[in-house]
């Protein structure tokens, strides 16, 4: 597994291209498309899916153009239609435009403990809601790396003051799910850089 990760659009959120034997999944496609796919050719890489964490716009902006192009899936939590369909719960009326996704996509709709395998991949679907209502992390036990959008982030946690946020009941869900897998896990965050479930344990102030 190789793992590029993409800062994009006006809040930095990271997007994730995974590129196995030369086939790519694309996590929140988030801003600025045209780098997306300029990669993606550059690297001769063909793309099978869009995994999306969650569906606040900074994370799903870039969704209706890649997936045009590619005529790609789109794996997402059933609870997060809404956002993706809803500006006013994807927050993209107040920065200026409204996102709406194409409800004409192929959208698979995930639950907490499915096990998603493509690209000879096999990713665990931890759901752990309360930074939105269907927010999910892609987790791989067998190369323990873990995707957590907005959820947990190198010494912080998502935000709640959002529609549908829950302070508690995220930083219970992180707690149960996320800081009980083995230590070494790599975390790769929604925004800012990478870190170690070890790490969070040790030094995230929500968690001491």
């Amino acid at each position: 597994m190789k793992i590029f990760p993409m800062s994009l659009g006006p809040i930095q959120a990271n997007c994730y291209i995974i590129s196995e034997n030369e086939k790519a999944l694309i996590i929140d496609p988030g801003a600025e498309a045209e780098k997306i796919i300029k990669h993606l050719s550059e690297q001769d890489l063909t793309p099978a899916a869009i995994l999306l964490t969650h569906g606040h716009f900074d994370h799903i902006a870039a969704v209706n153009e890649v997936t045009k192009k590619y005529d790609l899936p789109v794996y997402a939590h059933s609870l997060e239609k809404e956002y993706f369909f809803n500006p006013k719960f994807n927050f993209s009326d107040r920065h200026g435009g409204d996102i709406v996704l194409s409800e004409a996509f192929d959208y698979h709709w995930l639950e907490c403990g499915d096990m998603l395998e493509l690209i000879g991949l096999t990713f665990k679907i931890i759901h752990v809601p309360g930074h939105s209502l269907g927010s999910i992390c892609f987790y791989d036990e067998e190369r323990k790396v873990i995707f957590t959008g907005d959820t947990l982030f190198r010494g912080s946690i998502g935000r709640t003051d959002f529609l549908n946020g829950n302070m508690e009941q995220l930083h219970a869900m992180i707690s149960k799910k996320i800081l009980t897998l083995p230590e070494d896990t790599v975390v790769y965050p929604g925004h800012g850089v990478a870190t170690t479930i070890e790490d969070e344990k040790l030094m995230n102030p929500f968690f001491r």
